[in-house]
């Protein structure tokens, strides 16, 4: 034992004892993508800075969705909320329980990797990638919709182009957000990415001061739907959405003080989120029925003060995390092409990335589409699938008691059905609107 090393040079401690001795994985290498994960090294967080950690993680733009949802699925839909929320809670902990079975174990893709091995790696490292480039597009989305809302009818010529709309204001806040991507330390903007805990609670305050106000707004059993069977598989990809953030997980847990409180973090982690989307669905749903938009903001009314709060509110947390998620593609760019070390080379690539994001999210139709289409797809592989099979194939030689087996298929099942149904359906949506 006074031999093992792990992957990254350190001696391991007590608590980060493997549980399954003499299992090796060997995480070094050129090829290592794990390497290239976002940073979050505050070593030694408190519990208390730890669930501000996780919390920020979880909550998102995804609660913009939530009235929408709720629109797409009807009233009973929010029974299949709970669940997607307990199971993304209990994949959570199968995370950490993977995480202990190594003490090399750091990032989501050496999960992958101490289970499968390399071909594991890489898979989850892919859907990662994806999936973040697929959310740095939806943030430009959000800011081109909801800036289009506070400044109608602008336009502009720029270069021999006709800018107008949500496509100008998706330039411009590429443009803010470009020099971001250029900082090779990103310390400071995760900090200021927990601004988005308060533009959530903000958005929230915001719909209860327009459900008071406003003489127009839907009332109770008017306009809404009890249940929209065909409107489930969206509904769940956007729950899904919700919840995502396992990818973090294990560089949170590895960041604690104490590790072994990671599942209380989880929990109050979970719990803080749900209630601020349970409550953002109902009132915007009570408020706005099937009128509501896929961003609750747009259906807030124009010139109002409120109005204004919430989507500036909104708009901050976009602008703060777009450069943390590209960080990860960009420097997995730069560690594919040798580029590494070159400031002229890193900000060739942040650009080409960013412009790239721009482009897409300008013919992007719907920001509700491709939310459900992140959440059905990429969301539900990193919050259900991988959890739950590398957790079977770690520990099924050590013993699994049948009714967590039995839970875990179920789990499987679901994220299944919600995988195919989901991608469909929000595929078909996106197309349709071309």
């Amino acid at each position: 034992m006074e031999d093992r090393k792990t992957s990254l040079g350190a001696t391991a401690s007590p608590l980060c004892e493997p549980l399954l001795p003499g299992k090796r994985v060997n995480c070094t290498g050129d090829d290592d993508l794990e390497a290239h994960l976002p940073p979050y090294r505050a070593t030694g967080a408190s519990f208390s800075k730890t669930c501000l950690n996780l919390t920020n993680a979880v909550s998102g733009i995804g609660v913009l969705s939530m009235p929408y949802a709720v629109s797409q699925g009807g009233w009973l839909s929010l029974a299949l909320f709970a669940v997607v929320g307990a199971v993304c809670y209990y994949t959570g902990t199968l995370i950490e329980r993977c995480m202990r079975a190594d003490s090399s174990i750091t990032s989501y893709p050496d999960v992958g990797r101490f289970a499968f091995g390399a071909a594991g790696q890489r898979t989850i490292a892919f859907f990662m990638y994806v999936e973040l480039y697929l959310v740095a597009i939806s943030f430009l989305v959000l800011e081109g919709d909801n800036l289009d809302k506070l400044f109608p009818g602008a336009s502009v010529d720029l270069f021999g182009c006709h800018l107008h709309g949500k496509q100008l204001f998706i330039v411009l806040a590429g443009a803010v957000i470009l020099p971001t991507t250029w900082l090779k330390k990103l310390g400071m903007l995760a900090y200021v990415s927990a601004l988005g805990l308060v533009a959530s609670a903000a958005l929230t305050a915001s719909l209860l001061w327009a459900g008071v106000s406003d003489e127009h707004t839907a009332f109770p059993g008017r306009n809404s739907n009890v249940l929209n069977l065909a409107g489930l598989p969206t509904s769940l990809g956007l729950y899904f959405v919700c919840f995502t953030g396992h990818a973090v997980f294990p560089t949170i847990y590895s960041s604690m003080k104490n590790n072994k409180h990671f599942s209380q973090v989880l929990l109050f982690s979970s719990v803080l989120c749900s209630l601020n989307y349970g409550i953002t669905a109902v009132l915007g749903y009570l408020i706005y029925g099937d009128d509501v938009q896929s961003q609750v903001t747009l259906n807030l009314p124009s010139g109002r003060l409120y109005t204004k709060v919430a989507i500036v509110m909104t708009l901050i947390n976009p602008l703060a995390k777009y450069a943390l998620l590209v960080a990860p593609i960009t420097s997995a760019i730069e560690e594919r092409f040798l580029l590494v070390g070159s400031a002229p080379a890193r900000v060739a690539v942040s650009t080409t990335v960013l412009v790239s994001t721009v482009a897409v999210a300008s013919v992007v139709p719907f920001f509700g589409y491709l939310m459900s289409f992140i959440g059905s797809f990429l969301s539900v592989m990193a919050t259900v699938m991988f959890p739950c099979l590398c957790y079977l194939k770690i520990y099924k030689a050590q013993g699994i008691r049948r009714i967590e087996v039995a839970a875990i298929l179920g789990i499987l099942l679901l994220g299944a059905f919600v995988a195919v149904t989901g991608t469909y359906t929000s595929l078909l949506d996106i197309i349709g609107t071309f």
